[in-house]
């Protein structure tokens, strides 16, 4: 029987999970078995600058925290070397940067997807690897701005040549 104040050192990590994972608009658990330490770095500096939080988790205070906030999904895959990824916004960018650096280093780099969750939802491996090939939010309001930009451009070319048929017909 661990002492008390083992017991609550442990209750406080899995309330700070639970916090964190409720707190989340999404977040991916990874297996990180076989990463060296220089792609590790490198992939917690590409998650830093996408603004993602991503820490080494215990699978039992994991577990406990997930099915404190009705988690039950991850049971299965709450075993073996365990990282999770979380943002508190933005949906896309921890399946984004973890997927794209899988891609990069294809079967060498010692990262695979487990599960995630977003807005509430288990995710599977596969809905994962889907979210990762969103656009960003800001690609998407380029690509808005460009579609009501084009929209416009155009309006005012039929407008223009409207007048400038009636400017043709008066002369």
């Amino acid at each position: 029987m661990p002492s008390e104040k083992v017991l609550k050192q442990k209750q406080d990590i899995v309330a700070a999970i639970a916090e964190r994972m409720q707190g989340s608009a999404a977040g991916v658990f990874v297996s990180y078995s076989g990463l060296t330490v220089e792609k590790d770095t490198e992939l917690r500096n590409n998650l830093r600058a996408a603004g993602v939080e991503y820490s080494v988790v215990k699978n039992t205070l994991t577990r406990r925290a997930a099915e404190q906030i009705g988690y039950t999904e991850f049971d299965e895959i709450l075993n073996g070397t365990t990282a999770l990824a979380t943002h508190a916004t933005d949906v896309v960018a921890p399946a984004k940067v973890l997927c794209d650096f899988i891609d990069k280093y294809k079967d060498a780099s010692g990262l695979t997807v487990k599960a995630g969750f977003m807005d509430g939802k288990a995710c599977g491996v596969d809905e994962v690897i889907a979210l990762a090939k969103i656009p960003s939010k800001e690609t998407l309001y380029a690509m808005l701005a460009g579609g009501l930009n084009a929209t416009i451009a155009g309006l005012a070319r039929a407008i223009q040549a409207v007048a400038d048929k009636g400017e043709e017909a008066s002369a």
